[in-house]
């Protein structure tokens, strides 16, 4: 079957032009202007649309096995598609943590029956995910389709550790995706330690908790040389230490999420879908969370999808439980608060969305002349509210509810197969 999107604004080469894209059973063989139309068997008009390589996101929550009343790999698959992802790695937060090649099998078993786009799953980097636990097997779990090891949700508490982990991870060319939370400063925090915590009377969490470890780690690289991925930073020293890592040179990466850098702790409702871990932070660390993603410091915006319960996220900003899911929301947030006002071109939100996580953990091609077609067709002009009621995830938590925003995905395409379509589901 082969079909052609015409006249759409297609990025290629790190920018857009205007373009047709062929697709012949699912392989990408033409990008150029104005294609004949003969010998097509469909022809999907564009004008006005933006083709992109599908979303690819390194940090989400699908929570099965285990957690099947939060999500599963079907619901999380199908949110991820609406939004326009064609690809997610999947974190080990389950039961059973994928810390051996059986339980790993598992995970995968379901992401080849129910997934409906790409999924690479992470293996942990200790026995049971505990972060204290024995060293898994790394070059096995790679074998058996780890994209990377972490253990998120828990900090890896021992430097020694930690050395052992780099140590190993290096002999195989994997990939440590690291949640760096030193434990002895929690002190039973679960918000920032800022103006909000002091006002209300809230236990806070302190930035060092979070890039005291990256610290510790970041001298582990420059002696292993392992590579090495940050989860989810929010502190302004976070963006410091890994910026004055990759001027060493050191194999060093990192993410941070829509939420850290659109909101802060003065934007804390006694709500929990304000509760997330690492908190909202300070209006200071947001401007250097944001200027790190204009100078390249931060290679990746990645969600923390995280999906809870209602009864979970229902109980206020001291006892619901951490986490907010994000793959709804993130496209529409960063291109309406952060293109539309100029901060950053499209051409960046692509590069920090699309590019950048597929070379880091080397997933699928995107949109590739020779390759198998994973785009998303954007509509960017279309302004509207968002709705967590209507939202695939079953997590229905996020911050940004009832905020109008512009750009939504009106198709994905992965593999070269139509996996999503606006007008097809929505009534």
């Amino acid at each position: 079957m082969r079909q052609i999107f015409k006249n759409g604004n297609v990025f290629l080469n790190n920018s857009f032009s205007f373009a047709d894209v062929v697709v012949d059973n699912g392989i990408v063989i033409s990008i150029s202007p104005s294609v004949p139309v003969s010998d097509c068997d469909t022809i999907v008009n564009c004008k006005d649309k933006y083709l992109i390589p599908g979303f690819a996101d390194v940090h989400v929550h699908l929570r099965e096995p285990g957690f099947f009343c939060k999500e599963t790999i079907a619901t999380g698959t199908k949110a991820g598609a609406s939004a326009g992802y064609t690809s997610v790695c999947s974190m080990p937060n389950l039961n059973p943590p994928p810390d051996s090649k059986e339980n790993l099998s598992i995970q995968t078993e379901i992401i080849k029956n129910t997934a409906n786009i790409n999924v690479y799953p992470f293996a942990t980097l200790t026995k049971g995910q505990t972060g204290r636990g024995d060293l898994v097997n790394y070059s096995e779990l790679q074998k058996y389709g780890a994209v990377g090891f972490s253990d998120d949700g828990r900090g890896v508490q021992s430097a020694e550790k930690m050395l052992a982990i780099m140590q190993e991870i290096k002999k195989t060319d994997g990939i440590i995706a690291a949640h760096c939370e030193d434990e002895s400063l929690l002190n039973g925090g679960y918000i920032h330690d800022g103006i909000y915590a002091k006002k209300h009377n809230h236990k806070g969490i302190c930035s060092e908790s979070e890039w005291g470890q990256i610290k510790r780690d970041l001298a582990l690289v420059e002696k292993t040389g392992c590579k090495y991925h940050v989860c989810h930073i929010s502190t302004a020293q976070s963006v410091e230490l890994i910026r004055q890592a990759k001027a060493k040179g050191l194999p060093v990466t990192c993410e941070t999420g829509p939420h850290y850098l659109l909101l802060c702790d003065e934007d804390l409702q006694e709500d929990g879908r304000f509760k997330m871990n690492p908190p909202l932070r300070s209006k200071e660390d947001r401007q250097a969370l944001i200027e790190g993603i204009c100078d390249g410091t931060i290679d990746v915006i990645a969600t923390d999808h995280a999906p809870h319960t209602a009864e979970e996220k229902s109980r206020g900003l001291e006892k619901s439980a951490m986490g907010v899911v994000g793959l709804e929301t993130a496209f529409p947030i960063m291109y309406t608060y952060f293109v539309k006002k100029n901060i950053i071109t499209l051409e960046k939100l692509i590069e920090l969305m699309c590019i950048n996580p597929r070379k880091i953990f080397k997933l699928d091609c995107g949109l590739q002349i020779g390759k198998e077609c994973n785009m998303a067709v954007l509509d960017l002009d279309t302004k509207y509210t968002i709705n967590p009621e209507n939202f695939y995830s079953k997590g229905r938590a996020t911050p940004f509810a009832n905020m109008e925003v512009f750009g939504q995905n009106i198709r994905t395409i992965v593999n070269g197969r139509t996996v999503w379509e606006k007008n097809l589901t929505e009534n």
